[in-house]
């Protein structure tokens, strides 16, 4: 697995708007809500995607990126692993380009399914991070 390089993903990010966010919790003191709050905070527009919750940072919440309105530059995930192959499938019928899988989140096999279809992969690295080395 390879992702891309710091200036590849410092590009995505300047030409980013809209974020869905996998996996998104209600819960403030939940690493994907102070996350998802920072990116909101420097301007992206954050889709909560959980079907568990009514909303997150103001904004309605849907149950699967199937039930978002049109294109969505990344889908950033923070579920465990495992679930990594079946986001890849869900994310493969879906309008987007760029997979984000959250700091700790690795599936060689979603990987490998997404590469092989031409989308941007990244695995593994904190995009509030990464937003804010690139800036």
């Amino acid at each position: 697995m390879e992702n891309p390089t710091r200036e590849e993903i410092g590009h995505i990010l300047k030409q980013s708007k809209r974020i869905a966010v996998i996996g998104l919790s209600d819960n403030p003191a939940r690493t994907s809500y102070m996350v998802s709050k920072a990116m909101q905070d420097q301007g992206y527009d954050i889709i909560p995607v959980n079907p568990t919750i009514e909303s997150a940072l103001g904004v309605k919440a849907v149950s699967s990126l199937q039930d978002i309105d049109g294109p969505v530059d990344i889908v950033n995930v923070f579920r465990r692993s495992e679930f990594l192959p079946e986001i890849a499938e869900e994310f493969d019928r879906f309008n987007s380009n760029v997979f984000w899988a959250q700091q700790g989140v690795v599936n060689e096999e979603a990987y490998r399914f997404l590469k092989e279809r031409g989308y941007t992969v990244i695995m593994d690295r904190c995009i509030k991070v990464e937003q804010a080395l690139t800036k």
